[in-house]
């Protein structure tokens, strides 16, 4: 039985944002009967974002909040990896701490999990829920990625790169992750898959309010290089 979601928040940078995605993290509604928890890792942040973080658990005593200051910053895989195992839930929740992604769409996320009808539930910024119209190429960036990364795992994802991936925690305590980058969405995916039997994975429509890059966004063209070959490594299963 689900009792429990942990989310887990990587997290560089973001003071200007951190504490107001907590704030909404901790009232956004959730499934009847699930207690949260919020784990965020501090990829060893240069401005003051620590500072924020320790503040979080005076201003918010009747949630669990742990917070973990990494010494060397290697990226969100790793700051993932962290809080994967610091977290006690049931399921566990990506959310990132830039304010692009709404955590009001938790219900639609845990449901299929909470009802026991899937394993792992990715949400999707491109069927039909709302979203800031940004960039052309970066959209286009994508959905190229996700079509390649589907080449090899034999998924029809509609959006693999998104922040929003939530997993019962027996199937992360399951694989083992690598890769310290934004290689993480690549590579979760196609180890998900390669999962036998088969895996139940689920896709819900999401809101999506992303920034600019002048607002702080990023990732960059270099980063849909590296998760080509990531993509490429991971499905031609090399380690």
């Amino acid at each position: 039985m689900i009792k429990k979601v942990s989310i887990v928040v990587p997290v560089y940078n973001e003071e200007a944002t951190i504490q107001e995605l907590v704030d909404l993290v901790v009232m956004a509604p959730l499934p009847t009967g699930l207690v949260r928890e919020i784990v965020c890792v501090n990829d060893c942040s240069k401005d003051g974002t620590g500072k924020k973080l320790d503040e979080l658990p005076g201003l918010h005593p009747e949630i669990e909040i742990r917070v973990m200051h990494k010494p060397v910053n290697q990226g969100k895989g790793a700051a993932l990896r962290d809080g994967f195992k610091l977290a006690t839930g049931d399921v566990i929740l990506v959310q990132d701490a830039d304010l692009e992604y709404d955590p009001a769409d938790y219900p639609k996320l845990l449901t299929p999990i909470i009802d026991d009808k899937a394993d792992v539930v990715y949400g999707s910024r491109f069927i039909g829920e709302p979203h800031r119209v940004l960039y052309f190429w970066h959209t286009l960036g994508n959905k190229f990625l996700t079509a390649f990364s589907n080449m090899f795992t034999n998924l029809n994802l509609t959006d693999m790169e998104v922040c929003y991936k939530v997993f019962r925690k027996s199937v992360l305590d399951g694989i083992e992750l690598k890769c310290n980058r934004f290689g993480f969405e690549p590579e979760v995916t196609d180890k998900i898959a390669r999962v036998r039997p088969r895996l139940r994975i689920y896709e819900v429509g999401i809101a999506y309010h992303g920034r600019s890059y002048e607002e702080g966004k990023k990732i960059t063209w270099k980063d849909g290089v590296r998760a080509i070959l990531t993509i490429m490594r991971f499905g031609l299963g090399m380690k």
